[in-house]
């Protein structure tokens, strides 16, 4: 059976929608990433980058969500737009600007040291974060779906970010992307949407951001590259 490395974060739970999506078997492993489970020589055999989400499809070991997304995709031969170049355009656009961009935006918005001056870089964060959104919102003007007129694994990579929106950008950013917030809407009302959403509460994960968590998470705090 599938087994499917995952937390709640944004990218484990895009593949966590696919696979409730296409109905396929799989068994959850969680890892704790304010524990540093991440970190143990089992997982990094998955994972060499000790991040999540991994699968490792009966012996065929896939990291990245992204890369899962477009495995999964083309082996069951669901969500897969029909205009390829489109597809792997947009994929790739939530891959490499989508992703980093929010990631990093809420790390210094929520988690970078308070007693350090980091304004430059929030800044800059910030408008790169809102500029990918703007750029999707004038995609989808007039388009049910990012790619084609069929729901798809793009739909799916910028659900996992855009779940995040308010958390990134403040409460009322959704009021400047109205066509993703009715993407996000639409797929967040899906059953399987519920039940990928619901996958984490099925485990326990670490709750406390204190300092075992912030050593996990953010290992630049405490180590110095030369």
């Amino acid at each position: 059976m599938l087994k499917f490395y995952f937390n709640g974060s944004p990218n484990p739970t895009k593949v966590a929608l696919f696979l409730e999506e296409a109905g396929l078997a799989y068994e959850p492993v969680k890892i704790d990433t304010r524990k540093g489970e991440q970190f143990t020589p089992e997982y990094l055999k998955i994972n060499p980058n000790a991040k999540v989400p991994a699968i490792d499809d009966n012996g065929t070991v896939v990291f990245d969500s992204n890369a899962i997304l477009l495995y999964l995709a083309e082996k069951t031969g669901k969500f897969l737009p029909s205009n390829r170049a489109e597809l792997l355009s947009w994929l790739m656009f939530v891959a490499t600007g989508v992703g980093p961009y929010s990631g990093q935006a809420v790390h210094f918005k929520h988690f970078a040291p308070k007693d350090q001056n980091h304004d430059y870089a929030h800044n800059r964060y910030q408008y790169e974060t809102d500029r990918h959104y703007q750029i999707l919102d004038g995609h989808l003007k007039g388009r049910r779906y990012m790619v084609g007129g069929d729901y798809s694994i793009v739909d799916m990579a910028l659900w996992g970010w855009a779940r995040m929106v308010p958390f990134k950008l403040g409460d009322d950013a959704f009021a400047r992307y109205p066509n993703v917030k009715r993407l996000f809407d639409e797929i967040s009302a899906r059953p399987a949407a519920a039940r990928a959403i619901a996958l984490k509460d099925k485990f326990t994960f670490k709750a406390e951001m204190d300092d075992e968590a912030r050593a996990n998470m953010f290992k630049h705090m405490t180590t110095k590259v030369a």
